[in-house]
């Protein structure tokens, strides 16, 4: 059922083709816009998921749809346990573009969680018990901040 759980690091600009990227994949529109066009076009299985993770509804915990995260918009996001739950159709077998973006947001300090549509909306409570299995286990590291890899501050 879960797809894959990322924690290799690359860094990549997303595809256009994808529609998950900002800029060119966005069509030119600016993020606010472009997550809001997202927001009303949801997929039957995004859909289904957001009604169960919405208002506190899983395990009281607070998810956000569709959200900027750098150059990339994610379904699902659990900022406190650095958690990212993907939807995904037949457009994302072995897709390279998936698991480049996917590293890159590891790289950023999240975990990635996909589930294939069918697996959402056929069976929702496994996939939310998966989830909420995952908000259990501690968040990956964040990343450093410059100071933090040993360079020294310059004087003023």
């Amino acid at each position: 059922m879960r797809r894959e759980l990322v924690t290799d690091a690359c860094q990549t600009s997303p595809s256009p083709l994808a529609g998950e990227g900002l800029g060119r994949g966005g069509g030119g529109m600016n993020a606010p816009t472009f997550t809001k066009m997202l927001r009303q076009n949801m997929t039957d299985a995004e859909k289904r998921l957001w009604r169960h993770l919405r208002a506190h509804r899983l395990g009281e915990e607070k998810f956000r749809r569709q959200q900027t995260i750098g150059p990339y918009v994610a379904d699902f996001v659990h900022f406190g346990a650095r958690l990212i739950v993907e939807t995904d159709g037949g457009q994302h077998n072995e897709s390279t573009h998936d698991a480049m973006r996917d590293a890159w947001l590891s790289s950023q300090g999240f975990r990635v969680m996909r589930f294939w549509n069918n697996d959402v909306l056929n069976d929702t409570q496994a996939v939310l018990e998966a989830i909420l299995h995952a908000l259990r286990e501690p968040p990956l590291p964040q990343p450093l901040s410059r100071e933090g890899r040993g360079e020294q501050r310059k004087p003023v």
